[in-house]
């Protein structure tokens, strides 16, 4: 139902929104007028960040008149990951410190993280866009099975609307368990992948290395025990929120590494 707390909490987040783009288009503006007077101001990331926030932007309505569409608020969700990593890339190059190389292997490591943390993201979106996060309402095991009855066709099916499957039928609770579990056997590759890098940076011997694996180590840990809670509290809130935001500054710190 519409009540005005839920009316409230969906009109800040435009307003804040709206604040967000205001300062991509200053920022835009403010490179293309510093260029005049510094040729080697580059404004290409700006501008492609304000480009990139109107794509936000316009899926941001399409969540709201294609109510809900599965498909469409992932994206959205995807596309404000991608704009975190677009601002956090320029907030380095102008911070003027200078990048300090690490070992070729490591940084492809790296790489292969960023796109699995990429994917697991997405999983995440598709899970919460199709309310399928107490289909699993145990752990380590889903439903007390290891491999529980899931129909992997109509969960993964992209373009249906909310709580449908591609005939408009009702979708059935094995597609969420689908859906939810490949999520979790995800989240297992990815805790080992990015845990062994943080690894890895921490016994590299630099001062930098270590802290920002610490920081990656209790990010990760952050992600595990939110996820949790939102499978063992019965989705709460406050867990559901800390797990996107535990996402998003995992994300953003594997941007600031590569």
């Amino acid at each position: 139902p519409v009540t005005h707390s839920k009316a409230w909490i969906e009109m800040v987040h435009r307003y804040l929104a709206t604040g967000v783009g205001v300062l991509i288009l200053l920022l835009a503006s403010l490179s293309w007028w510093q260029r005049r007077h510094h040729p080697a101001i580059r404004p290409g990331w700006p501008t492609f960040t304000l480009v990139w926030v109107c794509l936000q932007g316009a899926f941001g309505a399409l969540t709201v008149t294609m109510k809900l569409f599965p498909a469409i608020v992932t994206l959205h969700l995807m596309f404000g990951i991608g704009l975190l990593a677009l601002l956090m890339a320029q907030a380095v190059r102008y911070d003027g410190a200078g990048a300090r190389p690490l070992p070729a292997r490591l940084r492809q490591g790296l790489w292969v993280g960023f796109v699995l943390l990429w994917l697991q993201i997405a999983l995440g979106g598709w899970v919460s866009t199709n309310y399928a996060v107490l289909a699993c309402n145990t752990f380590p095991q889903c439903q007390n099975s290891w491999w529980p009855l899931m129909d992997f066709s109509n969960g993964f099916t992209i373009w249906r609307p909310l709580g449908l499957n591609a005939v408009g039928e009702a979708l059935s609770f094995e597609a969420l368990t689908a859906i939810h579990y490949v999520h979790r056997l995800s989240a297992y590759v990815i805790f080992i992948a990015i845990g062994g890098l943080a690894w890895r940076l921490l016994s590299l011997s630099l001062s930098h290395t270590k802290h920002i694996a610490k920081v990656l180590g209790a990010l990760l840990l952050l992600q595990l025990l939110t996820g949790l809670s939102n499978v063992v509290l019965d989705w709460p809130l406050f867990a559901a929120v800390l797990h996107t935001g535990g996402a998003a500054a995992l994300f953003t710190t594997m941007v600031w590494l590569l």
